[in-house]
């Protein structure tokens, strides 16, 4: 699969899969809101890639991006993965939180679903593909102060459980990956411990094995998939004793 779509990355997960699949030999369609980083990515690879400087909630400039990609590999992409993603506290009762929950549902979600489109078609036509959607365990169960990271990150999951019922029988895997705690900027805000903190190249490889097999859904690091299964099960009143007082990402107004 050497043909590979991948938005936010510029930094983060995004960065690290990018230098995950170039190592592998891939050519790449870079997409990201930092031209100069996306730049620095590239010439720092193997290959030969394409940069994309976009903010992934202009969807007219993400499809003409993917349009150009698609071209750019005379019409047949292998892999599509929609690492794109803003994390920050919000709190319903502050008014001025709202403008940073539709940006992350907007970013998180809904871009995952811009970032698909375009690619469907053109794998239905080769009867393969791999489209990879990025959660959380965060999305797992809710957190206190993460309403809207949360929210996202758990509609990923049931937006690509949905894509990949309706693709199956077209030879197009979906493939979630959920992340722990990886060591990424984004991360490096987080004002509270974080258990099984992972680097970023560790998880790349990780997740890069994973999209190869089509695995459906995967948690990385593998100890956070026990943490996931185990909050699933927990009934309401039990959990929320748990979590209720839980450290929670700092607002943007703070």
């Amino acid at each position: 699969m050497n043909r590979v779509f991948i938005t936010g990355a510029s930094s983060g997960l995004g960065r690290a899969l990018a230098q995950q699949y170039a190592a592998s030999g891939a050519t790449l369609g870079l997409l990201g809101r930092r031209e100069d980083a996306l730049r620095e990515l590239a010439a720092s690879l193997p290959g030969e890639h394409r940069c994309y400087a976009v903010d992934v909630r202009d969807r007219a400039a993400l499809h003409a991006a993917a349009a150009d990609f698609i071209a750019f590999c005379q019409g047949r992409v292998d892999v599509v993965i929609a690492s794109a993603g803003i994390s920050a506290g919000t709190l319903t009762e502050h008014g001025e939180d709202y403008d940073v929950f539709k940006a992350i549902v907007d970013t998180n979600l809904l871009a995952t679903v811009a970032t698909f489109e375009p690619f469907v078609g053109a794998m239905r036509a080769a009867g393969a593909g791999r489209l990879v959607g990025i959660a959380s365990v965060a999305g797992v169960r809710g957190l206190p102060g993460a309403g809207a990271y949360s929210a996202s990150k758990s509609a990923v999951v049931t937006y690509c459980e949905s894509l990949r019922l309706e693709l199956a029988a077209d030879g197009i895997r979906v493939v979630t990956i959920a992340p722990g705690y990886i060591k990424t900027a984004m991360t490096a805000k987080n004002p509270y411990s974080m258990p099984f903190l992972m680097e970023a190249d560790a998880f790349a490889q990780r997740a890069h094995a994973a999209i190869e097999r089509g695995t459906s859904y995967k948690v990385i690091p593998w100890q956070m998939g026990v943490v996931a299964k185990l909050m699933r099960l927990l009934p309401n009143a039990v959990y929320d004793k748990l979590a209720c007082n839980a450290p929670r990402k700092p607002r943007k107004a703070e």
